[in-house]
């Protein structure tokens, strides 16, 4: 049976200072990928995840999701589809859009407004994913021709038959994307936050940002769930 986790109480001092860090980046690492050109592929999968032992067998009451992007609608899209997937009987999960400003994406966040909204909605997680990277590979598929054998190249006749069976293949370049996202969870029980868990998942050929977003919300919290992080959710009926 998975375990929960528990993050202590709920910080009502301050928030976390990791956050300056993540938000001060997000212009930086964001996940608008509409510009993406790639192939059909829809595959993703966790790549690695880590559970820190000191919280394990605690349970938590109330998370903050939060989507780092520049595109506001994926943002809000990726976290009320996080927190509803995250949710449990007992944890309330609050998708950052709701309580959260939607300022210019390229300007500085208001650190002290999201200090006050952790602290004055008793949120005592935070769960936070990113654009870690995006690699591309080019390959080359070289040139091929087929042909069938044919010895009859001294007449006319058997020249044409040979040589109309001939199949050319003038090659092309294929380019595979990967994007590369990481996902952390803090408890806001300490002043400079405390890491929880981690795990980093890569997305094959996505089409848009909102496909690496989709597949996110499926494989991170069934991965939490294998790690002990969360309790398998109860089948609706």
């Amino acid at each position: 049976m998975a375990r929960q986790v528990h993050f202590g109480p709920t910080n009502r001092h301050g928030v976390s200072r990791f956050l300056h860090g993540l938000f001060f980046r997000s212009t930086l690492f964001s996940m608008s990928l509409l510009a993406l050109t790639a192939a059909d592929g829809k595959s993703i999968k966790m790549v690695t995840s880590w559970f820190n032992p000191e919280y394990k067998e605690q349970t938590f009451h109330k998370i903050l999701v939060i989507g780092v992007a520049q595109n506001l609608k994926v943002r809000a899209d990726f976290e009320d589809e996080m927190a509803a997937q995250i949710a449990r009987p007992g944890i309330q999960t609050i998708p950052g859009n709701q309580i959260l400003l939607r300022p210019d994406p390229k300007a500085k966040p208001d650190l002290d407004y999201l200090r006050t909204q952790i602290r004055d909605n008793g949120i005592d997680a935070v769960v936070v994913s990113r654009l870690l990277k995006i690699d591309k590979k080019v390959t080359s598929i070289p040139s091929s021709t087929y042909i069938a054998p044919f010895p009859y190249y001294y007449s006319f006749y058997g020249y044409l038959g040979a040589v109309y069976l001939v199949i050319y293949d003038p090659g092309y370049t294929r380019e595979d994307v990967t994007v590369s996202v990481e996902t952390n969870v803090y408890a806001t029980s300490k002043p400079d936050g405390d890491l929880v868990w981690t795990g980093v998942s890569n997305s094959f050929n996505p089409k848009s940002a909102e496909k690496v977003a989709d597949g996110l919300v499926n494989v991170i919290p069934k991965q939490m769930e294998k790690d002990g992080l969360l309790a398998k959710k109860p089948a609706s009926n």
